[in-house]
């Protein structure tokens, strides 16, 4: 195997022995193999959709193949076989719509080569050894480390766009030429004819096309559950039993909120669950209690020590331990060997059944509230008091501090930063990156909270939103604005975010806590030209750099 889509990388070059974040080479070079599938599917759909001809369900496999791929999603070897084997059925009826799309039209269609007629062997120990001959590594070999690398970056993007992607469609939200740009893009890449200055459009149009993603997604989880709204969230527990629901889906939240109503449960939302409880669709349930714990990689021990039932509704779950692998559960696309799977029908009765059986809290622990739901309605409600506030010098600067959160070492920087940040700054979060310090009582500035919890990583569109229209009321861009963003990356997710805001032209943004692996030092050169993106160095140093003093 040869993995490097993660921050968290073995040695800040690839994972080759065993994945970081505990993907198996097996499972690895499964991922690898189904991507390269999914390449050839587009190259018949791609072709296909430019006669007019295009299959719902080709589209939406593609999607899911590329989201099952990211980090902490997919696990379970079998049903990456299975996956494989579905690839290929998708692939037939992609090329059926292109060979019937160049007779409808009475030409003659191409002969098609690569992803589009590759045959993975019938066993899964030959996909397993076809996976490893097409790994980044192996690419890398074909093309040269920076090619291969901008083919990553943007191979990593989309990634990303595909789990936003999902989280709108199970909410009934699509947008078909999203889906062309999909195929679009994996028929590009797949045809591996590419130049470096073709690859750098192709980073930049990836950006372009997830500004379009993002919205979309915006638009389904505000349409569903209403606009965010400023909201006090329990983050210590209450007696009695309880079910933990973490990974990003809020339709499954949903779902399971509805069908545990009545029966004394607690539901409590982990990691990037927590801005659910600033969406009046979700928190008009009285059960919804609180948040429980932190980011993603601290859940092995908070999920020990959680004394009910956990439902996984996407990407971040780990290894679970012995103690509660009987009482962990996944749904969706989400799966780990040996945990039982909620499938689509969401009959989550075992959970249920797993929650009334467990021990639950003892007593209510003291309480202790934070607020989330600063979503772009939220904060342009009040835009007006901060424009005034920043024309009387009340309010100096805006910072955005979040991203990813992670296991490696580094990432105390951002609470550091978080508590230099002067008190006449405000300071904007978002995604699991704000656990490091949403706890902490940073005060207000006239009333208005000094810390604004805009929602999870694809509210970086709220982020975005928020900026422009603050750029426009005092008739600048967003790069004239006293905003800097200051962000971390773990996963493709937060990838594909970047691309988005290099693609807005937002420049001078900070970056940690380690560079990717995949941007190698011709494609970083031509970033910092560019966009003056840096990385991270001090909280002191770049406090200093920003505000010059």
């Amino acid at each position: 195997m040869f993995c490097y889509q993660c921050e968290q990388t073995a040695k800040g070059t690839g994972c080759t022995a065993a994945g970081v974040c505990g993907k198996s080479p097996e499972v690895a070079n499964l991922q690898d193999l189904l991507v390269y599938l999914s390449k050839g599917i587009s190259m018949y759909a791609n072709r296909a959709r430019k006669l007019g001809i295009k299959d719902r369900n080709v589209d939406l496999f593609v999607v899911d193949a590329l989201f099952t791929t990211i980090t902490n999603v997919n696990f379970d070897e079998e049903r990456m076989e299975s996956l494989i084997g579905r690839a290929v059925d998708m692939r037939k009826k992609a090329r059926d719509l292109y060979e019937k799309g160049y007779a409808t039209a009475g030409k003659e269609p191409g002969t098609l080569s690569g992803p589009a007629i590759f045959e993975p062997a019938s066993a899964r120990e030959g996909m397993i050894r076809q996976g490893e001959e097409l790994n980044p590594e192996a690419g890398a070999k074909k093309h040269g480390e920076v090619l291969q690398g901008l083919h990553d970056l943007i191979l990593i993007s989309l990634k990303g766009s595909a789990a936003y992607i999902d989280h709108a469609n199970v909410l009934g939200y699509e947008d078909d030429d999203i889906f062309g740009f999909f195929h679009e893009y994996l028929d590009f890449l797949a045809s591996e004819k590419f130049t470096q200055e073709d690859l750098v459009q192709h980073v930049l149009g990836a950006g372009e096309w997830n500004v379009k993603v993002m919205g979309l997604l915006d638009s389904a989880n505000t349409k569903t559950y209403g606009d965010p709204v400023p909201t006090k969230v329990r983050v210590t527990p209450l007696k009695g039993n309880a079910i933990l629901v973490s990974g990003h889906d809020l339709r499954d939240l949903d779902m399971l909120l509805q069908q545990t109503k009545g029966r004394g449960i607690s539901i409590y939302t982990h990691g990037e669950m927590l801005p659910c409880h600033g969406y009046p669709g979700l928190n008009k349930h009285t059960h919804l209690a609180g948040n429980y714990g932190g980011a993603w990689q601290d859940q092995r021990e908070e999920f020990d020590a959680f004394p009910g039932a956990i439902l996984m509704t996407t990407n971040c779950i780990q290894k679970p331990k012995d103690s509660y692998i009987g009482r962990i559960f996944t749904t969706g696309l989400v799966a780990w060997p040996g945990v039982t799977h909620i499938g689509p029908e969401k009959d989550f009765a075992p959970v249920i059944e797993a929650a009334l059986a467990a021990q639950g809290f003892d007593e209510d622990a003291p309480e202790h509230l934070i607020t989330v739901g600063f979503g772009h309605e939220a904060v342009m409600s009040v835009a007006g008091k901060v424009i005034e506030m920043v024309k009387a010098g009340k309010i100096r600067h805006f910072f955005l501090v979040g991203g990813c959160d992670g296991a490696k070492s580094g990432r105390n920087y951002y609470t550091e930063f978080a508590k230099q940040v002067p008190k006449d700054c405000l300071i904007l979060t978002l995604a699991c990156g704000k656990y490091r310090f949403n706890k902490l009582d940073f005060g207000d500035i006239g009333g208005i909270p000094r810390l604004l919890d805009v929602g999870q990583c694809n509210d970086a569109y709220s982020a975005v939103k928020i900026a422009q229209a603050l750029a426009g009321a005092f008739e600048t861009d967003i790069n004239g604005l006293p905003l800097s963003l200051v962000l971390s990356w773990y996963e493709q997710k937060a990838v594909c975010i970047l691309l988005s805001l290099l693609f807005l032209g937002v420049k001078n943004i900070r970056l940690g806590p380690t560079l990717p692996a995949f941007v190698k030092p011709p494609v970083l050169e031509f970033l910092h030209e560019t966009f003056n993106l840096m990385p991270i160095t001090t909280p002191e140093e770049d406090l200093k750099a920003i505000l010059g003093s």
